[in-house]
Formats: C-alpha cells, sequence, structure tokens
C-alpha cells in the first residue's frame, strides 16, 4: 500500500531537485550561455566574472537536476546543455524551459564577455592555420580525403534545389571544393579567416580557370555583414574548428534566401585526441542530434542525411537544412 505514496514522493524529490536548480538567476544565466555553446569551467568562469568554486557548484546543481552534462574533448571537459530526456517527470518543463531561455536576451555584460571568450577560441584556431597551411591537407587526409564526401556533399546540393544564384563556402581549405560549386552557381564566394589558406585556395582558382568565384579574408560569423544574401552555404569539415557551432550554423540561416540550403560535412563523435593536435580540430566530432537541433533553433529544417564509414574509425556525416519559404520534402 506504500508503493504509490514512495512512487509519489519520489517524483517529488525529483521535481524540487529541478525546480531548486532552475529558481536560481545566475544558474538560468548559465545555462542561456550553454544555449550558445560548449564550454569548459574556466571559461564559463571568465564569462560569467566569478571565482572557479562557486562555478562548479553552480555546474553541479544543474548536473543533478538533469539540466547540464560533460563530456571530453581530447584533454579538456566542456560542459553543455543536456537535451531534455523522453517521458520523465519534468521533461515538458525541461523543454519549456531551454525554449523560454533562447528566446531571452543575453544580459549585455555577459554577452560581451562571450564574444570575449569566443574570439580568443577563433585566435587559435587561426593561428594554427597560419602555421600548418602547407601539411594540413595531408594530416586531414588521415581523417577524410576530399572525394570521399565530395560527391555527396554535392548530391545533396543538387538535391535541394534552392537557388542557383549564389553559393557561399565557408573555409574552402585548399579550393577543391570550389570547381563543382562554380559549375552549378552563378557566384561563388569563399571566406577564411587565414590569408595561408586563402592562398591555397586562389592558386586552385587561377589553375582551374575559374572566373566567378571570390575570395574574401574575414572571420565567420563577423563577415556575413559584409556579404549578400545567398542561395546555399556550405561547411564541409569546418565546424569542429570552429569556436562556436551552434552560432555557426545560425548565422548561416540569416545568410540564405527563403528556401535557401546549409549543406554540412564534418565528423560524427569521436575519442580520438590526436586530431586535435594534428588538424586543429577544436570538437572531436558531433552527436546527429546536436546538428539537428542547433539547425532547428537557426530555423533551419533538416532535409538530407548520408553517413559515410572511413578508415581509421572514423564517421562522416553529410547533412543538409532548409531555410523556408520554398516548399521543403523531407527525407532521411
Amino acid at each position: 500500500m506504500t508503493a504509490p505514496a514512495e512512487a509519489t514522493q519520489s517524483g517529488l524529490d525529483g521535481l524540487t531537485v529541478f525546480l531548486k536548480a532552475a529558481g536560481d538567476g545566475l544558474r538560468l544565466e548559465v545555462l542561456q550561455v550553454l544555449g550558445q555553446n560548449s564550454f569548459g569551467v574556466l571559461e564559463l568562469c571568465e564569462i560569467m566574472a566569478m571565482k572557479q568554486s562557486g562555478m562548479s557548484h553552480h555546474l553541479k546543481v544543474l548536473a543533478q537536476a538533469g539540466l547540464v552534462e560533460k563530456r571530453r574533448e581530447g584533454n579538456s571537459i566542456f560542459y553543455r546543455r543536456r537535451l531534455p530526456p523522453a517521458d520523465t517527470q519534468t521533461s515538458a518543463l525541461h523543454g519549456a524551459l531551454f525554449e523560454q531561455l533562447d528566446q531571452t536576451p543575453l544580459d549585455t555584460v555577459t554577452a560581451q564577455r562571450l564574444k570575449g571568450v569566443q574570439a580568443q577560441r577563433a585566435a587559435q584556431s587561426r593561428a594554427f592555420f597560419v602555421r600548418h597551411a602547407d601539411d594540413l591537407a595531408r594530416h586531414q587526409d588521415l581523417i577524410a580525403e576530399h572525394e570521399q564526401y565530395a560527391e555527396q556533399a554535392c548530391e545533396l546540393l543538387d538535391r535541394a534545389a534552392g537557388g542557383t544564384d549564389t553559393v557561399l563556402e565557408i573555409g574552402p581549405g585548399d579550393g577543391r571544393f570550389l570547381v563543382p560549386l562554380a559549375q552549378r552557381f552563378e557566384q561563388v564566394l569563399a571566406l577564411d579567416h587565414a590569408e595561408a589558406m586563402l592562398e591555397r585556395a586562389r592558386r586552385e582558382v587561377a589553375e582551374q580557370g575559374l572566373d566567378n568565384v571570390r575570395l574574401v579574408l574575414g572571420e565567420w560569423p563577423e563577415a556575413g555583414a559584409a556579404l549578400p544574401p545567398v542561395n546555399a552555404v556550405v561547411m564541409n569539415m569546418v565546424l569542429h574548428h570552429l569556436a562556436s557551432p551552434a552560432t555557426a550554423l545560425q548565422a548561416a540561416a540569416q545568410q540564405l534566401t527563403p528556401g535557401g540550403v546549409v549543406v554540412v560535412t564534418d565528423l560524427c563523435r569521436h575519442n580520438q585526441k590526436w586530431a586535435v593536435e594534428a588538424c586543429g580540430d577544436f570538437w572531436l566530432g558531433f552527436d546527429e542530434a546536436d546538428l539537428v537541433s542547433w539547425a532547428g533553433r537557426a530555423g533551419l529544417v533538416l532535409r538530407d542525411s548520408l553517413f559515410l564509414a572511413l578508415r581509421n574509425g572514423f564517421q562522416v556525416q553529410v547533412r543538409s537544412f532548409q531555410r523556408g519559404g520554398a516548399e521543403i520534402d523531407n527525407r532521411l
């Protein structure tokens, strides 16, 4: 006879833990920040302007409530928001809380400190590509050769039919993918934050005689303000180098014309730490659900997904997401 009462008490205990975690303004602000990206404890301390001991306590409370989780990236541990679990007492509250937080503007001062941390990450990435521009392709080919995913990325572009006026490739690398893009679009924009990498792309453009390609030096997403709206954005093996993948996807969505498409080729989640040092990877790939979640929050709808098993234990995901404004045919 006591079982129902015990179950009720257990449910109330879980609800109490959740409400305690969500009932603190600072912890809510931490959840807002983690909605932008995953961060380490020291980064969160800098963003929130507080000591490590205090931040660790708040993260522990949030973790006990199932609102955050930690994951290892190389030798570093990052915290991120935990996706709402299915069929639990707090599932609806969990999802509603995150939705409300995403609709609430971040405090101006906190947002400025957040930009500072992301700028530090971007500077580290930029410095790596400057140092390793000449041998980066060789290292990256140990993970995924260009030819292994380029055909699939083109296939997803062709299926989307989001328009053929202008395409933007973020991080063109050595410029090989600019060739099929130049064949499909009237104008091709190629953006990179490292002049050394743009020079490699520039040589490829000259060798192939591509007269509809414009190379742009700049940081994404900041450089997007100076670029025109485009029918498609392509990011091949780029997201895992970026300081904030979620922000990058959101900016890509904003750059699109109605019905435009974003094509992302990237690694599935893995644990091969050597990629951090050899290839400058900031993130060890992504869970499939992460990309869909970030894209959905940016107003993009999943259109197509392809998965490729590669050597050395890596798997590549090729995904296309479409912006509203044109008829969308969802296919998985």
